[in-house]
């Protein structure tokens, strides 16, 4: 499978946001890319929950996923759009961060919303509540491919490792892990928890990130990573804006996990004893 991520430095104006997601989308195809990765938040960043209130629209609305839909046809690529947000209509005060998977045909083979919202005080004075402005999602999502078995996920799930034992025990082979991680919180423990997660799961980690300076203010951390199921880093992007390309060879996560068979030696979690 040849894989292209996008790292991207997304705005407040969603109409340029989603042409620089088609045309990476292009260069991608150019490439022989199989599937575009992009970060979490690819359609729209804004921290301004009143303008945000204006753009963030329901899923049949919005510009940004019918614009890939319709390139993703048009090019024959698939797409898993790292995540947009999109409004709820039970929930209209507030919006869901959700992940998409399009096909070549530019049809929605699944959908996933963020679980674990990112409500934290970190000690350089930045402030974030996004339950503030989202809904979390209530369960694990994994999505079909002709390649091979996708677990979806977004940024902050990141450090919730029952998330992704429960994707691989279910089949993942790769686990996308879009993101728009802070600076702070980038360089203590992104690469780190990004090689955790693959060797724990024998996956394939996608982690494609938002990366620089935004329009509201806020700086991301960039270095987009393919990490391999024996924890090797197979791609770092760095923090320059653009497109990745790697070839992964899905069958390495066969014999990773015959070397070390730790998936097949896992136990249910254990009653704690209180002494």
């Amino acid at each position: 499978m040849r894989a292209a991520l996008l790292q991207m430095t997304t705005g407040i104006d969603p109409a340029a946001n989603l042409a620089t997601i088609v045309q990476a989308m292009r260069d991608a195809k150019g490439q022989g890319a199989d599937m575009l990765f992009t970060p979490e938040m690819s359609g729209y960043l804004d921290r301004d929950r009143a303008r945000a209130a204006e753009r963030v629209v329901a899923e049949e609305l919005d510009p940004v996923l019918a614009g890939v839909r319709a390139a993703a046809a048009e090019l024959g690529l698939w797409v898993a759009i790292g995540s947009l947000a999109v409004r709820d209509p039970a929930v209209p005060a507030k919006a869901r961060n959700r992940a998409y998977l399009i096909d070549d045909c530019g049809e929605i083979r699944a959908r996933y919303d963020k679980m674990h919202l990112f409500d934290v005080d970190l000690p350089t004075g930045e402030s974030w509540r996004e339950s503030n402005s989202y809904v979390p999602g209530e369960g694990a999502v994994l999505a079909g491919s002709p390649w091979a078995a996708i677990g979806l996920s977004i940024c902050y799930d990141l450090r919730f490792p029952d998330l992704y034992r429960t994707l691989s025990d279910a089949g993942a082979v790769i686990l996308a892990i879009p993101a728009a991680f802070t600076v702070p919180t980038g360089e203590a423990h992104w690469h780190v928890l990004l090689r955790a997660r693959a060797i724990e799961a024998g996956c394939f980690v996608i982690a494609a990130a938002q990366t620089g300076h935004h329009a509201d203010g806020r700086q991301t951390y960039g270095h987009s990573l393919v990490v391999d199921p024996w924890g090797e880093v197979v791609l770092d992007m760095g923090q320059e804006a653009g497109l990745g390309i790697v070839d992964l060879d899905l069958g390495r996560v066969t014999a990773v996990r015959a070397r070390i068979p730790a998936l097949d030696h896992r136990r249910p979690n254990p009653d704690v004893t209180l002494l």
